[in-house]
């Protein structure tokens, strides 16, 4: 790792590579290309106008925005002068925003538009240190709460290049670039501490798992907030891969195909929503569109499982195979480009049956393991050595082992700096030895590929001694159709009960063709029928779990878990603590 800090490599690749694309977006309908020539020079323009600001090295910056150019341009631009980016969901609420704004004593942020600069409006009073506010996009509907984009970009007009050459040069591995607010699936965020040279470190051995080369290119759509989207902008960056921006969530799928990506990296319900759209599909086409695809999925899966076991695929089913993907899989890959050479799954357990189902589709997704507190990398599955079920090896330089207790550990340099202003937490977390303990349990096989099985806080003991974990039972109960998100419950108690939300879609569906009558949602969680439905579904799926690890009784809620409500975090994980005490008093009176 020769380079210093983020700059240093970043200017490399942006003078290899001056006239190629580096990051792609959407600009009144059409895609606009940035050169990384263009992109450096927006980035020093960016840090001359922080340093008219009086942003000094160590001084912390916050980005209140969803994914777009301008938040990577920003990222790099406070970095390159010794200062520290501080994401924030622009899913928080403004009191979550007020939080996080004083916590990391920052002097700077920059708001996306009217709606997020409302948050900080609303709660201007409560923050301390905070000195300017920036608008990226549009003019402020009060002139006096933020400078324009123009306006930031004017003050660094008379900032010489020198001044910035200077900055640039005083930042080493050692110093903080990233200080990222973990979710929050239990109380308040903590900020953890990223160093120049944990980012480095980060894109460099995840670079050496998977290498890319500097033809290809990737859609991000997941929140640069969340270390995950970092360390993909990262890791392209050293690959020269260039990044497309997408629009929005709700355009994923156009994108997609005027992109054309060679790999993309997603949370785990964006595959588990796109199989049970192409499962339920052709079941519900039934006659010969579901023969057909039923044929090519098991002529797919046959190949799948050669694969796996690194054997050689007989003529017969090769050709077989040829057919399957003409009728059936080329489609599937169409609808993601056309190109697609592998998929990245992480930030939560990827379904195994989502993994095979995909493989037999001839689309490689690797699941890997990150968390924040090492820079979103410990493990991934490679290419041509993937086992489903398993979040891979650990990356080049990066030691992992299993603890007493199960839990699993690692160290590396890209176990993170520590919390702030929290020595307490971070003693708890990194050991003398320089050790990360990761709150999973696990279980590393003679291959050294690792398995997760459950969070070590949320395993459940019930009455009769039994130890559970709950996100198994979960994934194999929402696995159903039907079935949307699962929370279980049991702990200290004789059997296990869940709180459970329905897929409204596919429901309503089988309601209208069963003939059941209901005029609103909430009429039909009362039918008998839909009652019988899931009844016999918990039934099914409790097949697949020993007896005491299934789910005996239930309360299905009328409204899917979301970020607005409080029961996600901003990067769709459920807030176990937080459903199971709102909903205590009702899974209580079940026992």
């Amino acid at each position: 790792m020769n380079e210093k800090s983020v700059y240093q490599l970043f200017k490399r690749i942006s003078t290899e590579q001056a006239d190629q694309i580096a990051y792609k977006y959407k600009k009144d309908g059409a895609w606009v290309d940035k050169t990384w020539k263009e992109t450096e020079t927006d980035c020093r323009e960016i840090s001359k106008s922080l340093l008219a600001l009086d942003v000094e090295h160590g001084d912390k910056v916050n980005i209140l925005s969803n994914t777009r150019y301008e938040w990577v341009a920003l990222d790099f631009g406070i970095v390159a002068i010794g200062g520290a980016t501080v994401g924030i969901y622009a899913s928080n609420l403004a009191e979550d925003c007020a939080y996080i704004i004083n916590h990391s004593d920052a002097k700077v942020i920059f708001v996306e538009n009217q709606e997020q600069l409302d948050k900080i409006v609303a709660v201007r009073n409560q923050i301390e240190k905070l000195e300017h506010v920036v608008l990226i996009e549009g003019v402020p509907s009060d002139p006096d709460s933020a400078l324009t984009w123009e306006m930031f970009l004017a003050k660094g007009n008379d900032v010489v290049d020198e001044k910035f050459n200077e900055r640039s040069g005083k930042v080493e591995k050692n110093d903080l670039a990233a200080l990222v607010y973990t979710s929050g699936t239990t109380g308040v965020p903590k900020g953890v501490m990223l160093s120049n040279g944990n980012l480095l470190f980060a894109s460099l051995s995840s670079g050496q798992c998977l290498p890319l080369d500097n033809t290809q290119i990737t859609l991000l759509f997941l929140p640069l907030a969340h270390v995950f989207a970092r360390l993909i902008i990262h890791f392209c960056m050293r690959g020269g891969c260039a990044v497309a921006f997408a629009e929005g969530m709700d355009t994923i799928v156009e994108n997609l195909k005027e992109i054309r990506p060679h790999f993309f990296a997603s949370v785990p319900r964006i595959y588990e929503k796109v199989y049970e759209k192409i499962t339920t599909g052709a079941e519900d086409a039934g006659g010969l569109k579901e023969k057909i695809f039923n044929f090519a999925l098991s002529t797919g899966e046959a190949v799948s499982e050669l694969k796996q076991k690194k054997q050689p695929i007989p003529g017969g089913l090769a050709f077989k195979n040829k057919i399957a993907d003409k009728l059936v899989f080329a489609k599937i890959k169409a609808a993601l480009g056309g190109r697609v050479i592998f998929a990245i799954s992480g930030a939560a357990p990827l379904n195994i049956i989502v993994a095979k189902f995909f493989h037999a589709c001839g689309i490689n997704i690797l699941e890997g393991l990150g968390m924040t507190e090492n820079t979103s990398f410990s493990n991934v599955n490679r290419i041509d050595d993937n086992k489903f079920g398993t979040v891979g090896q650990p990356g080049p330089d990066i030691e992992q082992k299993i603890a007493e207790d199960g839990e699993v550990l690692f160290r590396g340099e890209n176990v993170m700096m520590g919390y702030y202003k929290n020595s307490e937490a971070t003693a708890e977390t990194i050991d003398k030895d320089g050790w990360l303990y990761t709150g999973d349990i696990g279980e590393i096989d003679s291959d050294n590929f690792l398995k997760i099985t459950d969070r070590k806080k949320d395993l459940i003991i019930t009455a009769g001694g039994k130890n559970i974990a709950p996100q198994r039972v979960e994934k194999v109960i929402s696995s159903s159709r039907y079935i949307n998100q699962v929370v279980a419950f049991g702990d200290k108690k004789k059997f296990l009960s869940a709180v459970m939300t329905l897929d409204k879609e596919q429901v309503e569906s089988w309601a209208i063709a069963q003939g059941v009558k209901f005029e609103t949602w909430d009429d039909l969680l009362k039918t008998e029928p839909l009652v019988a439905l899931i009844n016999t579904e918990i039934e099914k799926q409790n097949q697949l779990l020993a007896s005491f690890e299934s789910i005996k009784k239930m309360i299905i809620l009328p409204n899917e878990f979301t970020i607005e409500s409080g029961e996600l975090t901003p990067s769709m994980k459920i807030k176990r603590k937080v459903v199971l005490d709102r909903y205590k008093e009702q899974l209580e009176a079940l026992y």
